[in-house]
């Protein structure tokens, strides 16, 4: 411990002693949604917490105060390089201390156990290992910049189907081997101040009140002196969350703590040295943020500023994948190109963040269209074709209009107003400056809207309640919207329904309002106000849009084709129903393949999707979600400016069927873990069945043969280290990553393992023909497994060096 240290628990000790019972237990539940109460007598201020994982969304969720609108975790994964994430950290402890933000709610290390998780675009990987060592660089890297976070979502929060009951039944081995590592790797090595309770059981016990997991393995097994917080409304008796080794109970004022804790205390049914212990770890983590009196910060100074756009466009073409490259394809030159056909809804409105709690509001979005019409040279042309829209849906008004919100009391009076971004309104937890929760009745989104081409455009509204929707003095829909779904965060992402269509000519403005009247969700025990205007310009007829693109296909010496999911596809509070692309995307593909063989296929999605014209394309290029300088980034990898340094983080299926793991129904609130440590990779290899895209690949735009390695002994966790030399044996200079399995081929029979697993990997750089070495440290932990405590499996092993799962290039021998 050192000096620092002793003066912050020295400092903590003091504020506890002069605290009483009422005030510890008001502590320990929020004050309102984002919020714990400050305590001026003892230095105590109050602390924030935000949203993340791609961005620090701050307390208000509104596009009055944008963030930096970083890849996916996905791709953050697919980088494979753990400084990149470090230095991701940074820019978001940046982005937390510029809006206030002392606690970052991520990042989320739950792992790809089936595709059809919804979330999977927010966690990193199939593997543990991957996960922990990108895990491990974020939170370094965010808690260097002064800002706390909360390692998420502890634990086995696989999936989102009955996320809220569920108990995931996961036996010890796979759960140790699996789904704890990367939380334990985070708080051993990182240090991780905060790690949030999710709202699933595991074996029968709800993750806020598993005192096995959170007070014997994670505080007292691992050492973690941060503080465990719920997820939001995951907190659901006080007795047991508070013996159970929840920390604090968010959001307040509501909560299971408070005046129930303390009454709790005085009934003899919670010891006051649990609640001590809570609030302690309250305080460590507010003296660590800088926010206790007399304790000195972790972090004093200011950190040297992070250029975010430039990380984000970075970041987005280091996790772009090649998983297919015909002939050199790509990159596209430009010396004697008089043409390209970019096609798609998502290469001109690209997704570039997945829904749910992980949106935050960039303050620009460089969309495809707009990143390679900026890189192009100027003799070449660049034509545009929608070709097929993925979504039925409006999207949220945004081009031509001009909006503000208006909240109005019972009785028509304006209770406040505050301009919008476009047609999404998110007052979420806390409302604007000036109104009055109780007084508010109604809100209108209200402005004016200039239409860019003549026809029927469309309007509608998101969300759920009683809706009048007005359009040029025209009263297009007056009614209710259903919810379909009882996740309240699935009100986030609620459909965007047409409910009416009004002739315009281009150039014409009209007026524009949507009135909504204001219940809130009983699912939320502070001010959530969501909904959305929503506009789409005149349809155009589908098979019309396909022979269009078609057309410019042809017409164009090269084509690109942006293919993409929807939110109604991926996004928390729902999982998938199947892995293919929406609506008629595929054909979309196939038809403009045929007609030019030089097509491109970008997919615009966070997680596995099939491909069944994958070999009929000349290249297909994943680009996750991609952030806000999506079409910069893209721009510069199709035209060679940079490398696709990705390597996927996940497996690829070639059909949903051939998966080895899909279930996320729970049977009776149950969701057994059948496959046990047979997930991703793992479960691939034991199915015998061949994906699309192994764990690992990526072609990136040079070639690389591996020379030699070595295997050095090692001691203590270090269980060695391989060294492989390895050469660019390409044109270009390049990045690779050296992946290292281990594989025991002469294994008891009695410990089933996998065939290979992943036990360590190293980047390296090389220009044309020169050598480099890669020096990978393997830990001890790849020999071990969990027989009721940690197990060293004796006899011979195999250090596989690869360019990916399936493609392994040396092989040494050792033995343990």
């Amino acid at each position: 411990m050192t000096a620092a240290d002793q003066q912050r628990e020295a400092a903590v000790e003091t504020a506890l002693a002069q605290l009483d019972l009422d005030t510890k237990a008001g502590l320990l539940a929020g004050q309102d949604m984002w919020t714990l109460p400050a305590v001026p007598g003892i230095g105590l201020a109050s602390l924030v917490m935000s949203d993340g994982p791609v961005g620090v969304r701050g307390s208000g969720f509104s596009p009055d105060d944008p963030s930096i609108a970083l890849p996916s975790p996905t791709a953050l994964a697919a980088t494979w390089d753990p400084e990149l994430a470090r230095r991701a950290g940074r820019l978001l402890a940046q982005e937390a201390r510029r809006k206030g933000v002392h606690v970052l709610l991520a990042p989320t290390v739950n792992l790809h156990r089936t595709p059809l998780g919804g979330r999977h675009f927010e966690c990193y990987s199939e593997d543990p290992l991957l996960t922990g060592e990108i895990a491990v660089g974020y939170v370094s890297g965010v808690q260097e910049g002064g800002v706390a976070t909360t390692v998420k979502h502890f634990v086995a929060n696989d999936a989102e189907t009955a996320r809220m009951t569920v108990s995931n039944e996961v036996d010890e081995r796979t759960l140790r081997e699996m789904y704890l590592s990367p939380f334990e790797a985070v708080v051993r090595r990182a240090g991780a101040w905060g790690v949030m309770a999710a709202y699933n059981a595991v074996n029968g016990t709800t993750m806020t009140e598993h005192t096995e997991l959170q007070n014997a393995v994670l505080k007292e097994e691992w050492g973690f002196d941060g503080f465990i917080v719920s997820d939001w409304t995951a907190g659901r008796n006080t007795v047991a969350a508070a013996n159970g080794g929840l920390d604090v109970a968010m959001p307040g004022p509501v909560t299971v703590y408070g005046p129930a804790l303390a009454q709790a205390v005085r009934d003899g049914r919670v010891a006051e040295s649990v609640v001590d212990d809570h609030v302690r770890r309250l305080l460590r983590l507010a003296a660590r943020v800088g926010a206790l009196a007399g304790a000195p910060a972790a972090v004093t100074g200011t950190p040297a500023a992070v250029p975010g756009a430039a990380l984000a466009r970075e970041v987005a073409s280091r996790s772009f994948v090649l998983v297919r490259n015909e002939d050199g394809m790509l990159p596209i030159r430009t010396e004697g190109l008089s043409s390209v056909a970019l096609i798609g809804a998502a290469a001109r409105d690209a997704r570039v963040l997945g829904g749910g709690s992980a949106q935050v509001f960039p303050d620009h979005v460089v969309s495809p269209l707009d990143g390679l019409r900026a890189a192009l040279p100027e003799q070449v042309r660049l034509s545009y074709a929608l070709g097929a829209d993925p979504s039925e849906e409006l999207a949220a008004a945004g081009r031509g209009f001009s909006l503000r919100a208006v909240a109005r009391d019972a009785k028509g009076g304006v209770l406040g107003e505050t301009a919008l971004a476009d047609g999404s309104l998110q007052w979420f937890g806390a409302l604007p400056e000036g109104i009055d929760r109780a007084a508010l009745h109604s809100v209108e989104i209200t402005g004016t809207f200039t239409a860019d081409e003549s026809g029927a455009h469309r309007f509608g509204s998101g969300g759920v309640g009683e809706f009048v929707l007005t359009v040029a003095g025209q009263t297009l829909f007056e009614g209710f919207n259903q919810p379909s779904t009882d996740d309240p965060v699935a009100l986030l992402i609620a459909e965007t329904r047409p409910q009416g269509v009004v002739e315009l000519e281009a150039g014409e403005t009209v007026e524009v309002g949507l009135r909504h009247t204001v219940v809130m969700h009983p699912g939320f025990p502070l001010p959530f106000v969501g909904f959305t205007l929503g506009h789409g310009g005149p349809e155009v007829d589908a098979d019309t849009a396909l022979e269009e693109a078609v057309a410019a296909a042809a017409a164009a010496d090269v084509a690109v084709v942006v293919v993409a999911t929807t939110s109604k596809v991926e996004s928390e509070g729902i999982d998938r129903a199947d892995l293919r692309l929406p609506g008629r995307q595929d054909e979309l593909v196939r038809r403009v393949a045929a007609a030019n063989p030089r097509t491109v296929v970008v997919v615009n999605s966070g997680s596995p999707v099939e491909m069944e014209w994958r070999d009929e394309v000349a290249a297909v290029l994943l680009s996750w979600f991609p952030g806000q300088e999506c079409g910069d980034a893209l721009a510069d990898v199709l035209l060679g400016l940079a490398e696709p340094g990705g390597r996927l983080p996940t497996t690829w299926p070639v059909s949903m069927a051939d998966c080895p793991v899909l279930s996320t129904e729970p049977v009776d609130g149950r969701l057994p873990y059948e496959e046990g440590v047979f997930i991703g990779y793992r479960g691939w290899e034991r199915s015998g069945t061949a994906p699309a895209y192994w764990f690992g690949h990526g072609l990136g735009y040079t070639a690389w043969q591996y020379e030699t390695a070595e295997f050095a002994a090692g001691s203590g966790d270090d269980l060695g280290t391989l060294r492989v030399r390895l050469r660019n044996t390409g044109s270009r200079t390049g990045r690779e990553v050296v992946q290292v399995y281990l594989s025991a081929p002469d294994a008891p029979a009695a410990v089933e393992r996998p065939a290979r697993w992943l036990a360590g990997f190293a980047s390296v750089e090389a220009a044309p023909g020169e050598a480099v070495e890669a020096e990978i440290t393997l830990p001890r932990r790849a020999v071990q497994v969990w027989d009721g405590g940690w197990r060293t499996v004796t006899g011979g092993y195999l250090a596989e060096a690869a360019h990916s799962c399936a493609d392994r290039r040396l092989t040494v021998p050792f033995t343990v």
